[in-house]
């Protein structure tokens, strides 16, 4: 059960992208499993990928062609992650490229291959030949609903971003989808993004830009720990709206850069609020940190820690499983005087241990929040970060115990 969530409907057009999607049957039958997107000739595409090794294939190949030519398509297709496959999965994703270049008239290194879905198996080549040339037959400026709903795999709703902004007198589209649910940690994660504007920004820039949004959203969430083979997030830039940014430091860059921060983060807690197993939405909060890493080590052992996360899915404000994890994070020369931790305003450790004023009754109250925030006070500096996170169900065992079958 998605939290707090409303699926998004309002999607606006960008100039200079359209999509096609498909019913492949990759590996499931009577769903939309493969999309296409065409971008105008000149479009700026950057790219954050996920940082697992064993990258999967279409990954691999994508990097490839990002640095030989500027993309024209895109290629997703769902079920079928094509990761550890060996050379017959990156051959698979070639072959699939070069389908799309010869039904499109481009080359196949102005193709990028996106693949999601189950690790190991090789990839499903028919399902390329029926799904490209149907996906091609409906490419729109107007599909991006549908979109969001074919790259989804246990996701339970599609996600959306769309908002229109006026810069320099020029109206300005941002509109993104992405998908994700589980398989959820940073650098990346078991997740799909494409935001695209048709505002113009160099590539250089834009890549820049990617990188940054990716740190402070897709890369600030969590649901189990586990990084992915597959996770990419695109950033598209068309040119379309006749708005270029040239200079970084304008005010137009300014007010470009931070809506296209909003789509990212909101984006990246679609797919917290998403999460396999859901009941929760918490935000992991760590102030007065030496360092960002610092931070981090502390927000990211309180979100992975299993004995929090099913506390806090059975409603039950064990403080203590939050300190112990506080403690473990490997921070040197703690001062666990300095040390103050909240739940929402409900403080229950003042200067390293209980607060007098905490409850049982005020803690639980909280904790059966369906939305709620951990704030740890370490003492030691003036960095603050945040990430996203969920609680762990029976559900997210039961639809990871059935994933395959």
């Amino acid at each position: 059960m998605a939290v707090n969530f409303t699926v998004f409907e309002d999607f606006r057009p960008v100039k200079g992208v359209r999509l096609g999607i498909a019913q492949a049957a990759v590996r499931y039958q009577n769903r939309d499993d493969m999309v296409i997107l065409e971008l105008a000739p000149s479009s700026s595409v950057a790219g954050v990928f996920t940082t697992n090794s064993f990258c999967a294939a279409p990954v691999q190949l994508c990097r490839k062609h990002m640095a030989a030519t500027s993309a024209r398509y895109m290629l997703i297709n769902t079920g079928n992650a094509n990761a550890g496959t060996g050379p017959s999965g990156f051959r698979n994703a070639e072959v699939s490229c070069d389908m799309l270049a010869k039904a499109t008239g481009v080359t196949s290194q102005e193709v990028l291959p996106f693949s999601t879905g189950v690790i190991g198996e090789p990839l499903n080549m028919a399902a390329f030949e029926r799904g490209i040339p149907a996906a091609l037959e409906n490419l729109a400026e107007d599909n991006w609903a549908r979109a969001a709903k074919g790259i989804m795999t246990t996701d339970t709703l599609p996600k959306g971003y769309s908002r229109e902004i006026s810069i320099e007198g020029k109206a300005v589209t941002i509109t993104g989808i992405s998908k994700g649910a589980g398989m959820i940690m940073p650098n990346m994660a078991t997740m799909l993004g494409y935001i695209a504007t048709d505002a113009g920004v160099s590539q250089d820039l834009l890549q820049q830009w990617c990188k940054e949004f990716a740190d402070c959203s897709f890369n600030r969430i969590t649901i189990d720990g586990d990084t992915s083979t597959n996770d990419s997030c695109m950033l598209i830039a068309t040119g379309q709206s006749g708005l270029v940014i040239d200079d970084a430091n304008s005010a137009a860059a300014l007010a470009l850069y931070n809506a296209l921060k909003e789509a990212f983060q909101i984006l990246a807690q679609a797919i917290v609020r998403d999460g396999e197993g859901a009941t929760k939405f918490v935000t992991i909060q760590v102030d007065e940190a030496a360092s960002q890493k610092e931070a981090l080590d502390v927000a990211y052992t309180v979100a992975h820690s299993p004995l929090v996360k099913t506390a806090m899915f059975a409603s039950d404000a064990n403080w203590g499983r939050i300190l112990a994890a506080v403690g473990r994070s490997g921070v040197q020369n703690f001062d666990l005087d300095r040390v103050q931790i909240y739940i929402e305003d409900v403080q229950i450790v003042q200067d390293g241990g209980r607060c007098d004023s905490y409850t049982e009754a005020a803690g639980a109250a909280v904790f059966k929040q369906s939305e709620f925030t951990v704030r740890i006070i370490l003492g030691r500096g003036d960095v603050t970060e945040a990430l996203w996170t969920t609680d762990l169900s029976h559900e997210y065992v039961t639809i990871n115990a059935n994933y395959r079958s």
